[in-house]
C-alpha cells in the first residue's frame, strides 16, 4: 500500500508537470494505457469483459471519468497537497451515497467527522491565496464524482470480477475524452511525451500494488496507509514545485485528514 500511494503521488507530479497540456489529452493517454493493460488482464484470466450489471458498470465509468477530469484540472491549478487534500473528501461522499442508494446506515458520530472535514476545507480555502474558490469547488466536485464512482463499485462488487470493474473505467473514458480532445487538442512535444507516459504507467503500477495489498491483507489494516499520500504530496510539492504552506493552512489540511481517517477507522472497527 505504501508503494501504491507513492505511485499515485508520482502520477500527480506527472500531471502537474504539464500545466499547458489540455486535460482531455492527458486523460486520453491515461485511458489508452489503462485500457491496454485491462484488456491484457482480462485475456490472461479468461474473463467475460462485459460483466453482468451493465448499467452500474457504465455509471462507474462515467462517474470515474468525471471525477478524474475534475481532479486533473485541480492538480494543474492549485498546489499539489491542496488538490490531494480535497480528493480525500471522496470517502465522506461515498458514505453519503451508499446511504442514499444502497441503504447502508451510518452513525451520528460519522456526521461529526464529515463536518470536521468540511471545516478543514473552509480553513484551507480562506488561508491560502493560491486556492481560489472556483478551484476549491472543482476539487470538491472531483471528490463528489469519485464518491459516486466508489458507490457504483460497491454495488458492482457483488456480481462482477474486480478486473472487469477496472476495465469499464477506460472503456467509457476513452471514447468520451477522445471526443472532448478533438475540440481541445494539442500535440505533445518533447518531455510532454514522457510525462504522459508516466501518468499512465504510474497509475497502472499504483492500481496493481493496491490490489495486491488488499488481496494479501485485511482492508482495515492497509486502507489507512493510503492517506500518507498527503505527506508525499507535501514533500514532493516542496521539493519539485517549491510549494510552501503556512501553519493555518496545514492545520486545515490536518482537520480534513482527521475527519476522513476517523470515519474510515470507525467504519472498519464496526
Amino acid at each position: 500500500m505504501l508503494a501504491a500511494t507513492l505511485w499515485f503521488s508520482l502520477m500527480n507530479v506527472c500531471v502537474k508537470m504539464m500545466p499547458g497540456m489540455p486535460i482531455p489529452v492527458v486523460l486520453l493517454f491515461r485511458a489508452a494505457i489503462t485500457l491496454g493493460f485491462s484488456l491484457w488482464q482480462i485475456r490472461q484470466l479468461g474473463l467475460h469483459p462485459w460483466g453482468n450489471n451493465k448499467p452500474v458498470l457504465w455509471l462507474r465509468g462515467i462517474f470515474g471519468t468525471g471525477g478524474l477530469a475534475l481532479y486533473f484540472i485541480t492538480l494543474q491549478q492549485i498546489p499539489l497537497a491542496g488538490a490531494v487534500t480535497l480528493q480525500y473528501l471522496s470517502p465522506i461522499f461515498t458514505l453519503v451515497f451508499t446511504r442514499l442508494f444502497l441503504g447502508e446506515r451510518f452513525k451520528w458520530v460519522q456526521t461529526v467527522f464529515f463536518l470536521l472535514s468540511f471545516v478543514g476545507v473552509y480553513v484551507v480555502g480562506n488561508t491560502d491565496e493560491r486556492i481560489v474558490w472556483v478551484w476549491l469547488l472543482t476539487g470538491i466536485g472531483s471528490a463528489v464524482f469519485s464518491g459516486l464512482a466508489y458507490t457504483m463499485i460497491r454495488k458492482a462488487s457483488v456480481s462482477e470480477h474486480p478486473v472487469v470493474v477496472v476495465f469499464y473505467f477506460p472503456l467509457i473514458a476513452f471514447p468520451l475524452v477522445g471526443l472532448w480532445s478533438y475540440f481541445d487538442w494539442k500535440t505533445p512535444e518533447g518531455m510532454e511525451w514522457f510525462w504522459l507516459l508516466g501518468t499512465g504507467l504510474a497509475t497502472q503500477f499504483a492500481q496493481l500494488a493496491m490490489t495486491k495489498a488488499f488481496m494479501q491483507e485485511k482492508a482495515a489494516s492497509v486502507s489507512g496507509l493510503q492517506y500518507l499520500g498527503l505527506i508525499y504530496a507535501l514533500v514532493l510539492g516542496w521539493w519539485i514545485f517549491d510549494e510552501r504552506f503556512d501553519w493555518t493552512t496545514l492545520g486545515g489540511m490536518a482537520l480534513v485528514l482527521f475527519g476522513v481517517v476517523s470515519n474510515v477507522l470507525y467504519r472498519n472497527r464496526k
